[in-house]
């Protein structure tokens, strides 16, 4: 099922929390919507399911506008943080919910459910777990059963809303695979909410970056991460440097010092340039280069990390070093930087 998302708005009193979003998600896709809390993205979410409504604009599915209708006629799967498994039932129960709660007309027969109920619980893994209740399961457990009662009615449209949120690290990244292999087996239109851009980077086909109620980019994980179309997706994912230069006849100086940085074009006038930290190699100072004096020296997951403060105490920067690179804190070192990109200045603010 396609979605497309026209010029939605939503107002909540006088508050705005969504300026006019527009998104194409074509019928298959696996999409991460990624910010900071008050972004957006669970609002965007809640409009898509039908639990909101969008004060202007359009949300359709297919050819269809669904942007009146209920939860119950856009035909979604809606999968929790907290599970929302009800407590009193049991597992097989709770998946056979949905489809014991529909009209009479459009029920299926039991022998029907229970097929259905076995099908789904093999494929989330828990086909012995049909007659437990969910406190007798782990969060990740509860969370798979929490999926399968989504798919038993069959959705055009999967939405998760941070699915991982509740769960440790390690059931965290061990989930987050096991869902992209599962929606590679099912095929679903699928739509998750998350702040962890590690999350998002891993499991989605493309990732959908929200500020303040607007979509700041969408693309690949290798789009936003290699090639951040604003300075807020360089600071929000992944680990970033900035500098602040002067750009004078197309060169770029720092403190009234000329600089080799790989630049793309910047009009003359000030300018912020962004860069991460497995794109500069720390070198000895020397002309043309970014120079200041070594802070620090720490390991970063498995790299080893400088911070090197620039200008006087102003401004420090980061950069990975080879373990066999003779530093030492208190010493003078250069950057050549090999990748970065710059803003200019009013567009960073």
């Amino acid at each position: 099922m396609d979605l497309d998302i026209r010029s939605v708005k939503k107002d909540f009193g006088e508050t705005p929390a969504l300026h006019g979003v527009d998104l194409t998600i074509p019928s298959g896709e696996l999409i991460a919507l990624l910010g900071p809390s008050g972004s957006g993205k669970t609002t965007l979410l809640r409009i898509i399911a039908g639990l909101e409504f969008p004060t202007a604009g359009q949300v359709l599915f297919g050819a269809a506008d669904a942007s009146r209708k209920t939860v119950q006629e856009r035909h979604v799967g809606f999968v929790f943080q907290h599970y929302a498994l009800f407590k009193h039932m049991t597992v097989a129960e709770n998946v056979a919910f949905g489809l014991k709660a529909r009209p009479r007309r459009l029920r299926p027969r039991r022998a029907e459910i229970r097929k259905r109920v076995e099908t789904l619980l093999e494929l989330v893994q828990l086909p012995e777990y049909g007659k437990r209740y969910p406190a007798q399961l782990s969060g990740g457990q509860r969370q798979r059963v929490a999926l399968a009662r989504a798919l038993a009615i069959e959705p055009q449209v999967l939405l998760l809303d941070e699915p991982f949120g509740a769960l440790d690290a390690k059931v965290r990244k061990e989930l987050r695979r096991w869902l992209r292999e599962l929606h590679d087996r099912t095929g679903h239109t699928t739509v998750f909410v998350t702040h962890d851009q590690d999350e998002a980077l891993e499991l989605s086909d493309r990732v959908v970056v929200m500020s303040q109620g607007r979509i700041e980019q969408v693309g690949t994980p290798d789009e936003v991460y290699d090639a951040p179309a604003s300075p807020f997706v360089y600071d929000f994912i992944g680990e970033s440097s900035r500098l602040e230069i002067e750009v004078q006849a197309g060169r770029p100086y720092l403190d009234d010092r000329p600089v080799a940085l790989p630049l793309n074009d910047l009009p003359d006038g000030k300018a912020a340039v962004y860069f991460r930290p497995q794109d500069a190699e720390v070198v000895p100072p020397g002309p043309n280069l970014v120079t200041g004096e070594v802070r620090s020296l720490h390991r970063a997951g498995a790299t080893r990390r400088l911070e090197l403060v620039i200008g006087g105490g102003r401004r420090v920067v980061e950069a990975d070093f080879s373990e066999d690179a003779r530093l030492q804190v208190g010493q003078r070192a250069g950057l050549h930087i090999r990748r970065a990109r710059g803003f200019p200045l009013a567009a960073t603010a």
